[in-house]
């Protein structure tokens, strides 16, 4: 969600040295992208001492920053920034750090002083306006890299799958780092797999992360079609997730992080809502589809839910969603294999 504020940032300031500081996750993400000149690993729990906190910030101060920019609203961000002597620091006055930035941005409230849901892209994006950045779409963007591109193609060989761009397949995708109040349940995803293949003819990947695992493996079983697989077998890697999803006709996702994974290679994507607010994350994107049942509890932003029944979730059919999903497979324009670094 932030890389169109990243390109604004890449393509304005053109000639200068930026450096991505970022969490192993986030920079795995955005390995192959063409913003960073550099970029620094942070972890402050790694086993890797280069990784941690001192050893980062001692990094950064010899970089001697003109411009910090801070996407996280974090205190913790803002005082690396001012640690790291940037002559600039800008970002949300969030986190009890005003007085650590030297540029404050505020979020829209209502007469309550709650902050409106409002999308994330949008927030980042009147950063890279208040540094006068030049800006061309709010279009997202990933890359793969040969290593993404490699891995997948031995998974499509172990797994029997069909050649990438020929027959249609589609990715669901399970889970996510919230909390269980955004899980669907893996019969419900197993059931929706078996449409899939029966009704529409597909082939279905079942993604994961390392903590989906038994998930994704419990669904390709419950599913009991030959042409329902999953990676729970295999070597997982974020790259090794967004190189399968450039690949698919459709991606069937819960609100979690592999979601944003499907625009910037022009994949559509259907996505469950429970608990979480629609508008934290919309985008514009055309090739995007939202379910949810309404309750009256909801959405709640909880990660686990207050009422234990998980009615948000558990209530919404596999056969509306195949419904729904249907619809995208039909509309889907003939497939369009974005150029990657890999190729």
């Amino acid at each position: 969600m932030a890389t169109p504020t990243l390109r604004a940032l890449r393509d304005t300031y053109t000639q200068a040295k930026i450096i991505a500081v970022s969490k192993p996750q986030v920079a795995a993400t955005l390995e192959g992208g063409r913003w960073f000149n550099d970029t620094v690993v942070y972890d402050p729990n790694s086993v890797d001492r280069a990784r941690r906190s001192w050893a980062v910030l001692s990094r950064l101060r010899t970089e001697r920053f003109d411009l910090a920019v801070l996407f996280p609203n974090s205190f913790r961000t803002g005082l690396m920034a001012w640690l790291a002597g940037a002559s600039r620091r800008i970002g949300y006055d969030r986190g009890d750090r005003g007085k650590l930035l030297t540029e404050r941005l505020t979020y829209k409230t209502d007469v309550h002083g709650r902050r409106v849901p409002s999308p994330i892209l949008e927030d980042y994006l009147a950063i890279a306006r208040r540094l006068g950045c030049r800006m061309d779409s709010l279009k997202t963007e990933l890359d793969t890299t040969p290593t993404d591109e490699s891995a997948a193609d031995h998974v499509w060989e172990r797994l029997g799958l069909p050649k990438p761009f020929t027959d249609r397949i589609v990715c669901l995708n399970t889970g996510g780092a919230f909390g269980p109040a955004k899980n669907w349940p893996n019969r419900h995803f197993a059931d929706l797999a078996q449409r899939l293949v029966d009704h529409s003819g597909v082939h279905v990947i079942v993604i994961c992360g390392p903590a989906e695992r038994d998930s994704a493996a419990e669904i390709a079983r419950l599913a009991q079609r030959p042409k329902v697989v999953s990676l729970a077998g295999e070597a997982l890697s974020i790259g090794l997730s967004k190189a399968c999803v450039r690949r698919a006709s459709l991606l069937i996702t819960t609100d979690s992080g592999p979601r944003h994974f499907a625009e910037p290679f022009n994949v559509p994507v259907l996505t469950l809502f429970g608990p979480t607010h629609i508008a934290w994350t919309r985008s514009q994107y055309p090739g995007a589809r939202h379910i949810y049942h309404p309750v009256s509890c909801g959405p709640c932003q909880k990660p686990i839910c207050p009422l234990g029944h998980g009615r948000c979730m558990t209530e919404l059919t596999p056969a509306a969603v195949f419904k729904a999903a249907r619809e995208l497979l039909r509309s889907r324009a003939p497939i369009d294999p974005r150029p990657s670094n890999a190729s």
